[in-house]
């Protein structure tokens, strides 16, 4: 992942490309997610964002769209590192997103090859 600072934000590269996974893996992991929204930081600064994960404590994740349709992470982590293990709050993020999205995949294949069953014996 490369890295970007801005004021105490750092901005990750990550791999998520789908909005609505994501927000539904950060809601099974008990997070509360907000879209549009602002990424609490160090001392009252804040930061805009396409998805929110509202964390215990004063500080957030967030996500913003690129251009070429991934996602990167916002957040000031020495905050989030203040009330949170980060490296594992973050791997956990990126296990259930691949979890779920592996998942998505395999009911959208399963799903065309039904619907081209019921074509086929029409």
């Amino acid at each position: 992942m490369e890295e970007f600072e801005m004021s105490h934000f750092s901005t990750l590269r990550t791999k998520i490309t789908d909005a609505e996974i994501l927000k539904n893996s950060l809601q099974d992991l008990g997070i509360i997610v907000k879209t549009d929204s602002n990424v609490r930081g160090h001392n009252g600064q804040h930061i805009h964002s396409d998805i929110v994960a509202v964390l215990e404590g004063e500080y957030d994740l967030g996500w913003s769209l690129n251009s070429d349709g991934s996602y990167d992470l916002v957040a000031d982590l020495w905050g989030v590192a203040k009330k949170h293990n980060q490296t594992e709050l973050i791997n956990s993020i990126n296990q259930k997103y691949a979890i779920n999205k592996t998942l998505m995949e395999v009911k959208q294949r399963n799903l065309g090859k039904a619907n081209i069953n019921l074509v086929l014996h029409r």
